[in-house]
């Protein structure tokens, strides 16, 4: 666990897949080097399977999107993979706008993005559009 007044990180496992809470504002100069800087640690150590629970995210601003893109091709080039999970519908309306559901894996809940891992369970594929107009219903 990384914590300090401005964010905090948990790390557990499920499946022997690394999940992270995070409880940040993913914004520049705050959140988004101290996560650079944990999931780097992760890779260094030998993970190559990461799950992202955004829930308690309050914000990401553009530098957060792109750490967020940038620690996930980094997961590819090393042979892994990193997929988002509780994507705020805000949050989701910007990455369908900038179309970055094609780069990243976002999924609805924890278990999706587990059994995501898995070639022998099919996750229900997530579609972003449909997820923010999902969002703006229950509003």
């Amino acid at each position: 666990m990384l914590h300090n007044q401005n964010f905090e990180i948990r790390q557990r496992e499920r499946e022997e897949i690394v999940i992270l809470d995070l409880h940040v504002k993913l914004v520049m100069g705050s959140g988004d080097i101290a996560l650079s800087d944990f999931v780097e640690n992760l890779l260094g150590q030998g993970n190559r399977r990461l799950i992202l629970n955004l829930e308690q995210v309050a914000e990401i601003d553009t530098a957060g999107s792109g750490v967020l893109l940038l620690l996930a091709q980094r997961y590819r080039t090393e042979g892994g993979r990193m997929v988002l999970y509780h994507v705020d519908r805000v949050h989701a309306e910007i990455y369908e706008i900038a179309r970055l559901e094609a780069v990243m894996e976002i999924y609805r809940d924890e278990i999706d993005a587990v059994n995501g891992f898995f070639p022998d369970r099919t996750p229900p594929h997530y579609d972003i559009l449909e997820y923010v107009e999902c969002q703006k219903k229950s509003k």
